[in-house]
């Protein structure tokens, strides 16, 4: 996941602890200095190429997510391309990663290869370091997007798979065909 000889921080350690022990499903990954939501994965299958589209197995499922932050996002979901995040707006306001600039290392990809927890991230505004009396603003303007995201969680498919004595079972692999991508139950 990380390139040869990477260190990684103690902070990113723990992180990457806490994620596996947690089954999360859903994440956001919020940055500043754009307006748009990319999706795994981040990292090029090229390490060569700088803009190449990279999918996931689930490409279709991260679009959707993407795309229920950025329609309920209201600078975002304007059709103007004189703004800030305008060269988005023929994308409808997404791109995938790795599309956009090819980075390793993400959170986006991490969660996706190594736990079940789908993430985006979010440029939630044109100012990478906003200035105090701007994030109002962008809260105002990111607010029911992050919450019609968060109820994206309620989508696809979920229940509890157990033995014939209705005992859960841990790390059951889950697979759906068509999908190569599988998932694992937790506790």
């Amino acid at each position: 996941f990380f390139s040869p000889g990477f260190q990684v921080a103690p902070e990113t350690k723990a992180v990457m602890k806490w994620l596996r022990s947690i089954p999360f499903v859903l994440s956001a990954s919020l940055h500043g200095g754009e307006l748009v939501v990319t999706y795994p994965y981040d990292y090029s299958r090229h390490p060569m190429e700088e803009k190449m589209f990279s999918p996931t197995p689930d490409e279709k499922m991260f679009k959707m997510l993407a795309k229920a932050y950025a329609d309920a996002h209201p600078v975002i979901s304007d059709r103007s391309e004189l703004r800030c995040g305008g060269n988005f707006v023929k994308r409808g306001g997404i791109i995938n990663g790795a599309e956009w600039y090819s980075f390793t290392g993400g959170m986006a990809d991490f969660n996706y290869l190594h736990t079940n927890c789908f993430e985006v991230t979010v440029e939630v505004g044109c100012e990478k370091f906003p200035l105090e009396e701007e994030l109002f603003t962008i809260w105002h303007e990111n607010r029911d997007a992050l919450l019609n995201y968060m109820e994206m969680v309620h989508r696809g498919i979920k229940g509890i798979v157990s033995d014939k004595f209705g005992n859960p079972i841990k790390n059951a692999r889950i697979s759906v065909r068509g999908i190569q991508h599988d998932v694992t139950t937790g506790t």
